[in-house]
């Protein structure tokens, strides 16, 4: 879903990229150059390099507690655009979790409930900064390998110039061109479980592109990493509830995630589902 009416002002989103881009020039692009020369040598003879993303990225911590003063390179400049800009992404993220309860049937606020862990009663909130500079090679490369993403909404900047995103529908590879100005939103594996499926992780790959530099700025408002996921109630029917997706805590399915985010993610779901059964056959064998 791509939206317009977002409510973030156009002249902060021109800034951020107008900093992110020089930020790249600036600090980024040699280091990416250095990699990049020695990246395609196994590839050279025509291999495609299947575990190599063609991508320059930086990850920035807003919630639980931000990390944006640590992070070096970063002019105070740039650090004031993407502390606001973080601000402005979080509540929309907020009033677009609202809006899923209400297209669900859900009380208001459910959703926003189900993120937040019993320890810190917080959500987790980061962003990616990415740049996809020219591939020489895009044949054999990809820019980013296609994956679902883990967690729960995610609200996407990309440049308005340069194309590469694509999302699958219905077997095949659908382009999401650039529109300037807008958010596009993707939902995560986790709303796909607390929704009961209702809502489905969409499967995206970003291409290489032989020439421009894309731009992306992915922010990712997940669950708190203590949070128990597990379907909503209310979307749970009775003769259904044996098929239902899992119960895990949050930070237990990003383990399994970071080794095999490039895979599917319906054996992730039935990992955590042959590890419920076992855990209630081990609880009917003791009682």
């Amino acid at each position: 879903m791509r939206i317009l009416n977002h409510g973030i002002s156009t002249e902060l989103m021109d800034k951020v990229e107008r900093l992110t881009k020089d930020h790249y020039k600036r600090v980024r692009e040699q280091r990416f150059l250095e990699f990049a020369s020695t990246a395609l040598q196994d590839g050279g003879g025509g291999a495609k390099a299947e575990n190599l993303d063609w991508e320059s990225t930086f990850f920035v911590r807003h919630l639980p507690e931000s990390n944006l003063a640590d992070i070096p390179d970063l002019d105070d400049g740039y650090r004031r655009a993407m502390r606001r800009f973080a601000g402005e992404l979080e509540a929309l993220a907020e009033r677009l979790l609202d809006l899923l309860c209400e297209n669900l049937g859900l009380e208001k606020g459910y959703l926003a409930r189900a993120f937040r862990g019993p320890r810190k009663g917080a959500p987790t909130f980061a962003t990616k900064v990415s740049s996809y500079p020219p591939c020489p090679r895009p044949d054999l490369v990809s820019g980013l390998r296609a994956h679902t993403d883990a967690g729960g909404i995610i609200l996407l900047f990309q440049d308005d110039r340069v194309a590469g995103l694509q999302l699958l529908k219905d077997g095949a590879w659908v382009d999401v061109p650039p529109t300037r100005h807008s958010i596009v939103v993707n939902l995560g594996d986790q709303l796909e479980v607390i929704t009961n499926g209702r809502y489905k992780s969409v499967v995206h790959r970003v291409v290489a592109q032989s020439d421009g530099n894309r731009m992306s700025i992915a922010s990712f408002y997940n669950p708190g990493g203590d949070a128990v996921i597990c379907p909503a109630p209310a979307l749970v029917k009775a003769e259904e509830a044996a098929a239902a997706y899992p119960r895990f805590v949050f930070e237990d399915y990003m383990k399994l995630y970071a080794r095999n985010k490039f895979e599917a993610k319906e054996p992730r779901f039935e990992a955590f589902k042959s590890m419920e059964t076992e855990s209630s056959n081990r609880r009917i064998a003791i009682a």
